[in-house]
């Protein structure tokens, strides 16, 4: 059996998951999660929705539906690896996902955009900076608790066990892409690094927002925190566009420094996992390329 070349091959991707791992491709998406009977449970889905529509293909507008997709798919299938780790079968749907994703969303503008904000607000009035300068600090105060708040999550076991089927996940795709046989032995050879992984975008988004909001001129402690939350869908749609540049001309050696800040916050979120995190991870490619009808995966 054969996989396309690579220059062929679409940006599939995934997520880990609580003892599993989230593949994405065009029309589906699959999970593979590792129950504690040492059977691996798979769930499956067909992409619908916004997932369908056209600004799923346009430039900058896809980066809106690729950050939905990250809260919303990614949100419902942590809920089903966590149930399936309990026994539970309840799924988060309506109303219950719709309240879980505000008080997400809730949480990371104000950890990551509010927050530094008043930082840099407070510290412009302790010690009198000009607008460019505060704005200039208050980016990188960002910087440092996005790394930080990473860091700091890394030290909790089951966090760290996510991190290992992130290393996982970008072993998996690694391999896929560079079109080796898909077994334990070729996947765990891949580096834990993949310069379209979500965490590459966190850091492209928040390194962007300090050029961005650098650029504003001064204003009121009120309209900062007003015009920071509506940047935010543009700076992610520019992130996006960024991201998919890098990631599809890393041979070019200007380019290819640009991920460097990126690959660097990926040692935070990955840890080297083990051979039965592979063997999930290649369980739910596998399922998701059946599924799609596009390629057939070579299979040990």
């Amino acid at each position: 059996m054969t996989i396309q070349s690579k220059s062929k091959m679409p940006h599939y991707g995934g997520q880990a998951l609580i003892e599993g791992v989230l593949m994405r491709g065009k029309k589906y998406a699959v999970a593979a999660m590792r129950k504690p009977d040492g059977m691996i449970y798979l769930e499956n889905e067909k992409l619908k929705g916004i997932y369908t529509t056209i600004f799923s293909r346009i430039p900058f507008f896809r980066g809106l539906v690729v950050l939905w997709d990250s809260l919303s798919l990614g949100m419902k299938y942590l809920t089903i690896s966590a149930n399936v780790q309990t026994g539970e079968e309840d799924k988060i749907e309506g109303p219950a996902l719709f309240l879980t994703l505000v008080f997400a969303i809730a949480f990371a503008v104000g950890l990551f955009f509010i927050l530094p904000t008043l930082i840099a607000e407070l510290i412009a009035r302790l010690i009198t900076l000009n607008p460019f300068t505060s704005n200039l600090l208050e980016g990188i105060i960002r910087l440092l608790i996005l790394v930080l708040y990473v860091w700091l999550i890394g030290f909790s076991k089951d966090i760290s066990r996510v991190f290992a089927y992130h290393g996982a996940e970008h072993k998996t795709i690694n391999a896929f892409e560079d079109s080796v046989e898909m077994n334990v032995g070729n996947v765990k050879k891949y580096p834990l690094a993949h310069p379209r992984c979500g965490t590459s975008f966190l850091i492209t988004l928040v390194i962007l927002s300090v050029v961005v909001f650098s650029l504003l001129g001064p204003m009121p402690l009120w309209l900062k925190i007003i015009s920071r939350i509506l940047l935010i869908p543009v700076i992610t749609m520019i992130a996006y566009e960024i991201i998919r540049f890098i990631s599809d001309h890393l041979d070019n050696p200007l380019v290819a420094a640009f991920s460097i800040p990126n690959m660097f916050l990926q040692k935070l979120t990955t840890r080297e996992p083990d051979e039965k995190m592979i063997e999930v991870a290649i369980e739910s490619l596998k399922n998701l390329l059946q599924l799609e009808d596009v390629y057939q995966l070579k299979v040990e």
